[in-house]
């Protein structure tokens, strides 16, 4: 048992993986954190980004981040399920808030098709570069079929209609 398996922050191997991508070679804005981000770390920036000193990290592993400080994260809201059955969110430096894939699974393919989680949550039309993305991480990991970019954006836009509305909410 590693030290953060019993309060869910074991990094999956798929995001271990996707260490060693050079997003930028792929023109994605995205860098991978070696592993998520601590409690403290979390609940800090969650607290800055909605100016809510009430609230807590709890419900967030954040595993990277865009070029401005905007945080990619598994939304813990499945009970009984690992981390890589979770959501993935964004929350940028300039406010913008979504989800980007169901699950860790379809994030890769999202990634498979040149689109980073900032490009997910702030366009109707992300950019999709079929093929330009980190296919191969997706091609070993995933465990689900692959769907495109804007498919798997609108399902997961489509399955947590009040994400954004959720966490701006939150803000003072």
């Amino acid at each position: 048992m590693t030290e953060h398996e019993g309060d869910g922050r074991s990094f999956p191997a798929a995001l271990a993986a996707l260490g060693g991508v050079d997003f930028a070679g792929h023109r994605i804005d995205f860098e991978m954190y070696g592993s998520f981000r601590s409690a403290a770390y979390t609940t800090e920036w969650l607290r800055d980004w909605t100016g809510n000193d009430d609230v807590d990290g709890d419900v967030f592993r954040v595993f990277g981040r865009d070029g401005t400080g905007g945080q990619a994260a598994l939304w813990l809201i499945r009970p009984g399920r690992g981390p890589a059955g979770q959501p993935v969110v964004f929350l940028g430096s300039e406010g913008e808030c979504g989800v980007v894939a169901g699950c860790l699974s379809d994030f890769l393919w999202v990634l498979a098709d040149g689109v980073g989680p900032v490009e997910a949550v702030s366009y109707d039309d992300p950019g999709v570069r079929v093929g330009a993305g980190p296919g191969g991480v997706a091609e070993r990991f995933a465990t689900t079929a692959r769907r495109g970019a804007v498919e798997v954006i609108a399902g997961a836009r489509a399955e947590f209609p009040s994400f954004a509305d959720d966490v701006l909410a939150l803000c003072r």
